[in-house]
Formats: structure tokens, sequence, C-alpha cells
């Protein structure tokens, strides 16, 4: 990207987040520090280079190719992040399964990454309106720890644009567990976002973490880069995609009830 998308994209989040930021020049991109905010941006392609911020605060990844594409999620992820999100309280809400349709197109708008149908989908909804989804996998037997033992995984989970829905999490999943009685459930977390978890706050476990990994990017799909040859691959066929290295992931889980 030129010099002046990178100078936009900047004007584009200050103004979004109300903030000033000072900009330090990094060999792998820019760092964006703002005392008003509770976290640093990095405005770049991670490559697994050592960092050089001294700050105590967590840091977020931009990828400035994702920013061209997916502009309004990401500010009004970053405006949720900020603490400027509209909030509303998840006993305000009616829980309700959603169909596969419904679920991808809510994914497809609010979501970073790319959406999945999942096979168990939940939504909340105030005054009539879709504003938090949770997407599930199907079971999958854990026959080492018990004939019976089934494990689930929660794949994605977002609320509708800058609006959060106070205890949507721990409500969406109470009708999950409700209604199929799993023994866990299982979830990733991306690095680029946080380097710890929120979701320990309703229960979940820090289990393991992964190394970053490289993908290629395109409107439906992600695909994993495993060497060079697979990426030069992907750029022929899917020329419109761009090229995401991750900070790596957090593998959590919820132990819902323990078998017997």
């Amino acid at each position: 990207m030129e010099s002046q998308e990178i100078q936009d994209i900047i004007s584009k989040i200050a103004t979004a987040l109300s903030c000033d930021f000072v900009v330090n020049t990094q060999d792998w991109g820019l760092q964006l520090l703002s005392e008003s905010l509770p976290f640093d941006l990095y405005l770049g392609t991670y490559s697994n280079r050592e960092l050089s911020n001294t700050s105590k605060k967590p840091h977020i990844w931009i990828n400035p190719e994702q920013f061209k594409r997916e502009e309004t999620k990401l500010l009004n992820r970053l405006l949720v992040l900020a603490g400027k999100a509209k909030k509303v309280f998840a006993r305000q809400t009616v829980l309700a399964r959603i169909d596969k349709k419904v679920a991808m197109g809510f994914q497809k708008e609010h979501h970073l990454q790319v959406p999945l149908p999942g096979k168990y989908r939940y939504g909340l909804f105030w005054n009539g309106e879709l504003v938090s989804v949770a997407i599930f996998s199907g079971s999958r037997r854990m026959r080492n720890r018990g004939e019976d033992y089934r494990s689930f995984e929660l794949l994605r989970f977002c609320h509708k644009g800058d609006l959060l829905v106070i205890g949507g999490l721990s409500k969406l999943l109470k009708g999950f567990t409700t209604d199929f009685r799993p023994n866990d459930i299982m979830t990733y977390v991306d690095m680029d976002w946080s380097q710890s978890s929120s979701l320990e706050v309703v229960g979940f476990k820090e289990l393991d973490r992964r190394a970053g990994q490289e993908y290629w990017i395109t409107e439906d799909q992600q695909y994993l880069i495993a060497d060079e040859d697979t990426r030069e691959e992907l750029q022929r066929a899917y020329p419109e995609g761009y090229l995401h290295v991750n900070t790596g992931s957090i593998k959590l889980l919820l132990v819902v009830q323990k078998p017997v």
C-alpha cells in the first residue's frame, strides 16, 4: 500500500476512536500509541519479528490490506474494545435458534473472520433485531474420557456492529448447554486482538497457545499456507485475495459437566 493509504487508515482510526496517536516506525510497520486507549495498535503484516514495544498495554494487529476491505467491521471492533460501544444487557434480549442463512449473513456483515455455518446456531434478539450470534460445531466423542463424553467447539461469536451485549455470551452458552448438555466446549482466541482472553470471565480456561500461521484470504474462504509453493498457487488461483500472517491463537476449554 502507498504511504498516503497508510496515512488515511491512521486518520480514520483516530477519528473513529476520538484520539491522537504517536506513530513509531518499525521494520515490520507502524506502532500507534495513544494515552486515551486501553491498547496499542500495530499497523503492518506480522512476520515473527521481535517487537520493540515497551508499553505494558495489550496490542492489536491491523493488516492494512484487511482494513481496506473490512473497514467498517474493523472500526466497530476497535470501538467496542476501546469502551465506546453501544450497550445492551442480555436480560433485555430473547434467545432463539437461527438458521444457516441468517447465521452466515450475520457473520459476513459483522465478523472479521470467514463465516462458518457450524451445526448449531444461536442468536440474541433485541426489540426483534438480531444483535448477537454464537456458532457451534457438532459433537466430538472423547472416548478416552468416557464412553459418553461429548466435546463441542464454539466456532464463532460476535455482536452486531459497534454494539456490546453485556452478558450475551453467557446467555448464548446457557441456551446451548441446556439443549445439548456437553461435557466441555473448546474454542480459539485470535492473538492478533488479544494476548489474554476475556472468555475466562465466563469460565473458559487456557489450555495451550498456537504459533502464528500464514493464510491467503479471499472473500469467502481462508487457505492455510503450508509452504512457498502453496502460497504461489493460491496467489495465482485467487489473485483478488491477500496474505495474512496472524500472531497465533489461544486454545481455551470450558468444562460444563464432568463425566460420572
